[in-house]
């Protein structure tokens, strides 16, 4: 770290000096010329102090950055109930990693028990009050996943990559997230009785939450698998 601050500063100084060093005139008297670069001396010196504050506060004090699944409170837009299409699973064409699309994709309040979602890219998607137990979200995405307050019991994320989303006060009775990325995804307030996280892949921090959820027990229907134990959690 000291090594690329100095190297950083060393960069910014030189530029700084460079860029603004004065050019001598050949007519000019001796007088004007020794004023000429005590002013310029002074602006130099000026500049490049300026320039070593900025760059150390830059480095030294950077931003706090939290994953969107730990973002305590949303602000979200009032649902659009006129746009008839909207509870429609749409995968999305641009890639789960910024969970781009050209619309805001609001599935608050849809029944969409049963759906298909194999394969979907649902990155960026917005669930409350949604309905989507039963589903089969096999080898989905689901990056920066707002999916809180849902039910999601009996649905299947085998193989899904589920990071940076939320599932805050969601139930998750008997969900299947065998062999998926659940990285900064937060099961806070969530219903995971009978869920079935085996192989799933978990942050170290993010384990430690879920192993603290008191409804982490059970045994999966489908699977067979101990709940806790699939979690790597120890048994209470």
């Amino acid at each position: 770290m000291v090594a690329k601050t100095t190297t950083l500063l060393s960069l910014l100084m030189a530029s700084s000096t460079s860029a603004f060093a004065p050019q001598v005139m050949q007519n000019n008297s001796p007088s004007q010329l020794s004023a000429t670069k005590n002013n310029n001396n002074e602006s130099s010196a000026q500049l490049a102090a300026a320039t070593i504050a900025i760059a150390s506060s830059l480095l030294l004090s950077p931003l706090s950055a939290n994953a969107d699944g730990q973002t305590k409170e949303f602000k979200l837009p009032p649902i659009d109930k006129a746009d008839k299409s909207r509870c429609v699973l749409n995968s999305s064409k641009m890639g789960q990693a910024n969970a781009a699309r050209d619309k805001l994709y609001d599935l608050r309040e849809c029944p969409l028990s049963g759906v298909q979602g194999s394969e979907f890219d649902l990155s960026g998607v917005i669930m409350t009050d949604t309905d989507v137990s039963k589903a089969n979200f096999r080898d989905a995405q689901f990056s920066k996943g707002y999916l809180r307050d849902s039910n999601f019991d009996g649905a299947d994320f085998t193989n899904a990559i589920v990071d940076r989303a939320t599932f805050k006060g969601s139930s998750l009775k008997g969900t299947i997230f065998a062999n998926a990325v659940l990285t900064a995804t937060s099961f806070e307030g969530a219903d995971v009785e009978n869920a079935d996280f085996t192989d799933a892949y978990i942050g170290d921090f993010d384990i430690r939450n879920l192993c603290k959820n008191p409804t982490l027990k059970g045994e999966n229907p489908t699977t067979g698998a101990d709940t806790r134990l699939s979690a790597n959690c120890k048994l209470n």
